[in-house]
């Protein structure tokens, strides 16, 4: 869903959108799952290095870590275009956050039930920065052992965070997520504002 013969980010308005969430809860999954052209990862092997250092309970089968980030694109319309830019999940790499933030609409949390403790800090992070953010449940291999109230309970969620069940594997899944956080977006800005 591109432009014939035209350079999206010469002719529409760009917009950025953070994936952001701890370490192996499948945002690089679901870069992948939404975007309309390949993404790029910064996907390096697990290697001896990291052991003591990423904590792999509850994801032993993961070999490989973002170490930058993921970036992916979506046309809108012929005005406008969506960039993502999925963050990399581990504290050491937490640094890189400051820069990604920068210019960003939005951001999704992703969180898996498994681990939820590895979410705090993702919720922490957009708080305290006052950026507008929802939270997306991954459901891996469609597993729904919390339900949205109780994950909402421990992650502390004020009322008004949208939080949102998916499959970050599934396009239509992540299509969904995105269009939580557009009209959460959409819904603060026509809010009306508190007087001084």
């Amino acid at each position: 869903m591109g432009f014939a013969g035209s350079d999206p980010a010469q002719t529409a308005q760009a917009v950025k959108i953070l994936i952001a969430g701890g370490f192996g809860v499948g945002k690089t999954t679901l870069v992948g799952a939404v975007s309309e052209v390949a993404p790029l990862h910064t996907e390096e092997y697990l290697t001896r290095a990291s052991v003591g250092v990423d904590d792999l309970v509850g994801i032993d089968a993961k070999t490989t870590t973002t170490v930058a980030l993921d970036f992916g694109r979506i046309t809108v319309s012929d005005e406008l275009v969506v960039y993502l830019f999925g963050t990399p999940g581990q504290e050491r790499f937490w640094f890189m956050w400051n820069d990604l933030v920068l210019g960003a609409l939005g951001a999704v949390v992703l969180v898996d039930t498994r681990r939820l403790e590895v979410s705090f800090a993702s919720i922490d992070f957009f708080e305290s920065r006052g950026v507008p953010f929802v939270v997306a449940v991954n459901c891996f291999h469609n597993v729904r052992d919390r339900t949205p109230e109780e994950v909402r309970t421990a992650l502390d969620l004020d009322p008004q965070v949208p939080l949102v069940m998916c499959d970050a594997r599934e396009r239509t899944d992540g299509r969904d997520v995105l269009l939580t956080l557009i009209e959460h977006l959409m819904a603060r800005r026509s809010a009306p504002r508190p007087t001084v």
